[in-house]
């Protein structure tokens, strides 16, 4: 039997360390995953790829109601395809990334749909405003990974998002489509604690 004050300091942490696998197992896999806005310059469309995101999706199939997701995505990271350009919606004008390095999506509500299908209501936060935004999504699954699907418009005047001088050539509206595959965890067994 393991003595009490022993047992005090197993408990603890053989709970984080569930919390910790808990995260993991539910962590976006951002190097098989990908965020990518479709911008429209003189009705011409332009695909731009964030490169770094992370965060966590919760989804049991069997309660999907009870799914929830946290995404933060690094404005800096929008890869439009020419440096110049990337540097340039970095300003002040743009994303304003020093002052505000990330956007994010957190759920507060899920309404299941069909099978692998349902819709997620949250607060989407862009440079300091929210808004919040239903996204239909559809869930992929393998024998190893879940992948979540999904799009959605947005207005990037209404996040404050763009030279006035380019609304003349540059669209409003935004569509933002994703794929997030969930990660999966590895994790070493606790060290046996001695009875000595």
């Amino acid at each position: 039997m393991v003595p009490a004050p022993t047992r005090w300091i197993v408990l603890p942490a053989g709970l984080a360390i569930a919390a910790f696998v808990l995260a993991a197992d539910n962590a976006i896999d951002a190097g098989q995953s990908t965020i990518v806005a479709t911008l429209r310059q003189m009705n011409v469309p332009l695909d731009a790829a964030f490169r770094r995101f992370s965060g966590t999706v919760v989804y049991d199939a069997t309660h999907p109601s009870e799914a929830r997701a946290a995404v933060d995505v690094e404005v800096s990271s929008l890869d439009i395809g020419d440096e110049s350009y990337n540097a340039e919606v970095r300003k002040a004008a743009w994303f304003d990334s020093t002052h505000f390095p990330l956007a994010s999506f957190r759920s507060t509500k899920i309404i299941p749909g069909g099978a692998d299908h349902f819709e997620a209501t949250g607060t989407l936060s862009i440079k300091g405003r929210t808004q919040t935004i239903t996204v239909p999504v559809v869930v992929q699954h393998t024998a190893s990974a879940t992948a979540f699907d999904g799009r959605f418009e947005l207005s990037r005047k209404y996040f404050g998002v763009g030279d006035p001088d380019w609304d003349g050539v540059l669209e409003d509206k935004v569509q933002v489509h994703f794929h997030l595959q969930k990660g999966t965890a590895t994790v070493a067994a606790p060290a046996q604690t001695s009875r000595s």
